[in-house]
């Protein structure tokens, strides 16, 4: 029978080092000393040490093991259900200028430079200036073309207008009657279109005889009461502008219009009130010469029951502040005046002439 094998020895517990000593500035380290006992050699067949078992890692512990950046969403002992919420909105600066990403810088609005608006203002403030300048240099040229063009015009108002632009079915006169009363005229007949042969009497034709006679135009009318006629007529001339003003200025300096044999005649009308408006029954008149169209406008008036009058009177006269002869009490003077004007002011309208200055 084999001997047993020896049994081995127990391994000595190694001597622990001793503690080195404390440097000094002074001194140089000691040596280490030996050792007191060698260590024993290793047995010759040894079973290795189990490996050390971690620590366990709690779950909250496991955020620290993850990367930078990542979000922990586990939720802790005794949280309780997950709450998630989402914030609002962010809004991102302009990253400083030391950032990769260079600032954006807004676009500024594109404008019109001042200067060009300036200038463009100028140009046409000057254009401005010089139009007027220039139409103030050339207003006298152009100005007398126009009067000449409608002094032209107004003659041929007489075949141009219709008969009741000439002479209206009925004239308003507000104001125009004796003491400011109102009055309106009726139109009861308008004569035929002629020459002037016969049409005045001796000394008012050769008064006219200067400036021509191209065309007469007549019409007779009545007042509201039916007791008063007035003859109105238009005496389209041949003459000028320039032979119109001499004409003018004869009737004023000489004062045709108011002498009773320069009195213009009437026009009657047979079946109407104005049946016996003859020369024996003017007791009325006015005169008018236009400058600014070859025309001579003119009235007379009288009583339509046929009775002579023996003191006739002017217009002019009869509408004065005291007048007292028969046609001024009766307001013939306002009817010839009144009626004389509205057609006057009416042919000046369509003529495109203003007032005329006396």
């Amino acid at each position: 029978m084999p001997p047993a094998p020896p049994t081995p020895p127990a391994p000595s517990t190694p001597a622990a080092p001793a503690a080195p000593a404390t440097p000094t500035a002074a001194s140089t380290p000691p040596a280490p000393p030996a050792p007191s006992t060698p260590p024993a050699p290793p047995p010759a067949a040894s079973i290795p040490p189990p490996p050390p078992v971690p620590p366990a890692v709690s779950p909250r512990g496991k955020a620290a093991l993850r990367s930078t950046g990542a979000v922990d969403l586990t939720p802790g002992p005794g949280a309780g259900r997950p709450f998630v919420s989402f914030a609002p909105a962010d809004t991102y600066p302009f990253p400083p200028a030391d950032e990769p990403t260079a600032r954006l810088r807004p676009v500024r609005e594109r404008r019109v430079p001042r200067l060009a608006a300036a200038l463009g203002c100028l140009v046409l403030g000057i254009g401005l200036i010089g139009g007027g300048a220039a139409g103030i240099a050339l207003s006298g040229e152009d100005g007398a073309v126009t009067a000449a063009q409608r002094y032209e015009d107004a003659a041929g108002l007489w075949h141009n207008l219709p008969v009741d632009e000439l002479f209206p079915t009925t004239v308003k006169g507000g104001g125009a009657g004796p003491g400011g009363a109102d009055r309106t005229w009726t139109r009861i007949g308008v004569a035929p279109d002629s020459g002037c042969a016969e049409a005045f009497d001796p000394l008012l034709a050769k008064a006219l005889a200067p400036v021509g006679c191209l065309r007469l135009l007549r019409a007779t009318y009545t007042d509201a009461t039916r007791s008063q006629v007035t003859t109105v007529g238009l005496l389209f001339t041949k003459g000028d502008a320039e032979a119109m003003r001499a004409l003018r200025g004869r009737f004023t300096e000489e004062g045709l219009g108011r002498r009773a044999d320069l009195m213009p005649r009437t026009y009657p009308v047979e079946g109407t009130v104005a049946g016996e408006f003859g020369s024996a029954q003017r007791a009325s008149w006015t005169v008018s010469v236009l400058t600014d169209a070859p025309v001579v406008v003119y009235a007379v008036s009288g009583f339509a029951d046929g009775r002579k009058v023996f003191a006739p009177q002017s217009a002019a006269e009869a509408v004065a502040e005291g007048a007292e002869t028969t046609p001024a009490q009766a307001g013939l003077g306002h009817d010839a005046k009144g009626l004389a004007d509205r057609l006057e002011r009416s042919l000046r309208t369509e003529a495109g002439s203003g007032p005329e200055d006396d």
